[in-house]
């Protein structure tokens, strides 16, 4: 196992390089540059400065002698500094993940909570009412866009209710509250984003665990549990479940980079400091070092998820093993 973890980590190295050599140049592609924008935010500015600019962000340079730039401030941990306002990426996106794990963590234990209980009960009672209710609530849950969603929300518990805040993380006294007014200001201000960013995810996870389920069901098995007399509880979630886990492990790896990634769309509809957020921000305003260091962010965590889930196999199911020369 030691091994094999190995080898996935020395792997990861050349994997990343690709991803960057690809993100660099398709940002530095895309219509626009950081001079263009600071130029339209100061319509005055002259020809010179904006030669200063280009040499100050290396911009005049050839892409190739950018990226190599780039990539040794990248080994030494150095994102660079952002473009927009001088700062350290690094800081900036420190401040803004606290943030963004939040929600995403509760999102993903609310996911977990919710899918695992109805995918089970609609694959043990398939074809049933419960079922047949649970997966048209499901699609629609899938189909409908998460931010038409959350503008609805916003309207009806925000504007036309004020139950719940419409944006932003916290209230403007929240330093003057106490401690559980701290807390509970908090919960009324992640309940929408969090409900939302849910919302996929409950559809996609509790259509894995039922397919899953459905096909463990079908086995020999679990017709000899039947047969012995074992409960209906003892059959579903000591011999089903743990044999339906396999699949769902490897979702479960890789969901929390799409958690991130759709924190971009929620996060910029709810005015929430997050990271999700810092990237749109990035991106509008072509802040080239802040928009790199997010995207590779997001691919160490797409395959440090990958290879969690892998290693998890191990311990979801006791067969897989993973030698030294073969998986």
């Amino acid at each position: 196992m030691l091994n094999y973890i190995i080898r996935r980590l020395i792997g990861i190295i050349p994997l990343l390089f690709g991803i960057t050599i690809i993100s660099f140049a398709i940002i530095h592609l895309a219509p626009g540059e950081p001079t263009t924008q600071q130029e339209f935010m100061t319509p005055r500015i002259s020809s010179d400065t904006r030669a200063r600019l280009a040499r100050l962000y290396d911009l005049d340079k050839p892409l190739h002698i950018q990226y190599w730039h780039w990539l040794k401030r990248f080994i030494c941990l150095d994102f660079g500094r952002s473009l927009a306002d001088g700062r350290r990426v690094i800081d900036k996106i420190l401040e803004r993940i606290p943030v963004t794990l939040t929600i995403n963590i509760l999102a993903l234990v609310l996911i977990l909570s919710v899918s695992i209980p109805i995918g089970v009960i609609s694959a043990s009672k398939s074809g049933s009412l419960f079922d047949k209710t649970s997966t048209i609530l499901v699609f629609i849950g899938f189909a409908l866009p998460s931010f038409w969603i959350a503008l609805l929300l916003m309207q009806l518990f925000s504007v036309k209710l004020g139950w719940l805040p419409i944006s932003g993380i916290k209230s403007l006294d929240f330093e003057y509250l106490s401690w559980s007014g701290k807390l509970l200001d908090l919960i009324h201000h992640l309940i929408l984003p969090v409900f939302v960013s849910s919302i996929g995810g409950l559809a996609g996870f509790s259509r894995y665990i039922r397919q899953n389920m459905l096909e463990v069901l079908s086995q020999p098995y679990i017709t000899a549990a039947k047969a012995k007399g074992l409960s209906r509880h003892q059959v579903l979630y000591r011999h089903a479940f743990p044999n339906a886990l396999l699949p769902l492990v490897t979702i479960l790896g890789l969901s929390v980079p799409g958690l991130l990634g759709g924190s971009v769309i929620f996060e910029s509809i709810f005015a929430l400091p997050g990271i999700g957020e810092l990237f749109y921000r990035a991106v509008m305003m072509r802040d080239y070092n802040l928009i790199m260091a997010e995207v590779v962010l997001g691919a160490i965590l797409t395959m440090l998820g990958n290879l969690t889930a892998d290693i998890a196999y191990a311990y979801v199911d006791p067969r897989i093993r993973y030698g030294d020369g073969s998986r």
